[in-house]
């Protein structure tokens, strides 16, 4: 999955880029604030 320039990771201030259930996920332990998502492909039900 290619990584959109709109998320953006700063490793300094504790994010962490996560690849969970095909989405890509910011999550950071520091500030619980600096979370971000990109969607992934669509799930089938």
């Amino acid at each position: 999955m290619k990584v959109k320039a709109s998320v953006k990771a700063d490793p300094s201030k504790g994010d962490k880029i996560v690849r969970r259930r095909g989405r890509l996920y910011v999550i950071n332990k520091r500030d619980p604030n600096r979370k971000q998502r990109q969607k992934g492909p669509a799930q089938k039900k």
